[in-house]
């Protein structure tokens, strides 16, 4: 059973009055003007022919190399920057610090494989936790406010997270035994609403909040290419309060509990392209911290554009949220493919009153979707608390252009809550075929439909 419906829902008038109260519609060149604009300030950093092998330092295959590394690093660094090259082969490594001017090179062949012992993360280093603040374990990767730096090569980086190491913390039933996240998870949601000062919150050795796998904060100037990142503890790429940054050609493949394949938080000037990523959980998902945390830095992520990446699994394509409470703006995502079955939603909104957050002139253009699941386009700003908390998110001046998909569960999913607002919503020459589902919206001012086509298909 199929049945072909065409959507022109507004009239000539009600646009121009639309544009009047949303100026970003009246005229779509502005937007791709503000594109070109911030794809002109960013600039992947350039480092001197200079290289240091990790064996020069001490290193050796299949043994323990953190050490050499960290040596090879600091004279990288002491030099005035260069490559940290890591040879063909398997290398075992705990956290590796980057310093300023240093471009840790791992080309093809090369494994730089995290042993998961959390005792090789310490000392704690102060880092963020689902967008709170904390003194936590650290990254496997970390930086923090260093300029010039770069991951690169063709090689893998292997997080060396699985059902025995690292995930069981998420305390989810599928994993056996271990300790838990929960307690240490609950106990820094209640510091965060008490006003407990973050260099105060200590979850280092004898606490189970995982460490993301490679941290840059607060940064400037970051460079990760081409390398293949595999099986992290948590969030595997997370550039945190960093300005200027370009991931470029980076495939994620890692299907642990919130394994997002990027998360930009609290970033401003941002660059995504040519990236794949399968995950188990966001694809990408831009963010700006958690609740009061969130709003005492006070910073949005804004000015970031993703483009010619492919996503395939995971619970959202191009996410904003739910760790949103400073806001995003600014971000411009173009001739990416999202395609799988396990892909829940292409573009998903997560907030609720207790996280807050205004989300605003959202572009998504030249999209093509191949199965997704539950809906091409999710809002829940019912996510987790709902409406128990007194900060109304905002989702405004949302547009899609040119999205074509294949089999949809349905193309609009929106669970509002009473006094958030969620407007500004547009889709034109777009393109649904196998949708299942009929759409769904709830305390919402519904999408503009603009030569839209639906195809509806009986459900299975």
């Amino acid at each position: 059973m199929h049945s072909m419906r065409r959507h022109t829902y507004i009239s000539t008038t009600a646009l121009l009055l639309l544009g009047a109260l949303c100026p970003a519609f009246s005229a779509a060149a502005p937007y791709l003007e503000q594109e070109k604009a911030v794809l002109a300030r960013i600039k992947a950093p350039v480092f001197p022919a200079a290289d240091f092998a990790i064996t020069d330092h001490g290193a050796k295959a299949d043994s323990d190399c953190s050490e050499a590394i960290a040596k090879a690093i600091e004279a990288c660094h002491r030099a005035g920057g260069g490559r940290v090259v890591v040879p063909k082969g398997v290398w075992l490594t705990g956290a590796v610090r980057l310093l300023s001017g240093v471009n840790l090179h791992v080309p093809e062949g090369a494994t730089l494989r995290f042993i998961p012992d959390p005792k090789k993360y310490l000392p704690a280093v102060p880092t963020r936790f689902e967008g709170m603040e904390l003194i936590g374990l650290s990254p496997l990767i970390h930086a923090a406010g260093q300029e010039n730096i770069a991951i690169t090569g063709k090689g893998t980086l292997d997080g060396s997270a699985d059902v025995k190491h690292w995930w069981p913390w998420k305390g989810n039933k599928q994993y056996s035994g271990g300790p838990s996240q929960k307690a240490d998870r609950a106990r820094l949601d209640q510091q965060t609403r008490e006003g407990v000062p973050p260099r105060e919150r200590t979850y280092g050795e004898g606490h189970y909040l995982r460490p993301s796998f490679v941290e840059t904060n607060g940064c400037k100037n970051v460079l990760i290419e081409g390398v293949t990142l595999v099986n992290a503890p948590m969030w595997v790429l997370h550039p945190l309060l960093c300005v200027n940054v370009t991931i470029r050609g980076v495939t994620v493949r890692s299907h642990g509990p919130n394994n997002d394949g990027c998360d930009p938080e609290s970033c401003r000037d941002v660059l995504i392209e040519d990236c794949v990523f399968d995950t188990g959980d966001d694809c990408i998902a831009v963010k700006s911290g958690r609740n009061d945390d969130g709003r005492r830095v006070g910073i949005p992520s804004e000015n970031i554009v993703i483009r010619r990446c492919v996503m395939k699994d995971g619970h959202g394509g191009v996410t904003m949220g739910s760790e949103i409470s400073g806001g995003v703006r600014n971000v411009f995502v173009s001739d990416c493919v999202m395609d799988s079955p396990n892909l829940d939603r292409a573009f998903r909104f997560k907030s609720n009153a207790v996280r807050g957050g205004v989300i605003e002139n959202i572009r998504f253009r030249d999209i093509r979707l191949g199965q997704v699941d539950k809906a091409v386009l999710g809002v829940e700003f019912d996510y987790e608390e709902g409406a128990d908390g007194p900060h109304h998110p905002v989702l405004r001046d949302v547009s899609f252009e040119r999205v074509t998909g294949e089999a949809c569960g349905r193309v609009v999913a929106i669970a509002g809550l009473k006094e958030a607002t969620i407007t500004g919503i547009r889709f034109s020459d777009c393109r649904f075929k196998g949708v299942r589902s009929p759409d769904l919206i709830k305390e919402a001012v519904p999408p503009v439909m603009e030569k839209v086509e639906i195809e509806r298909t009986a459900p299975k």
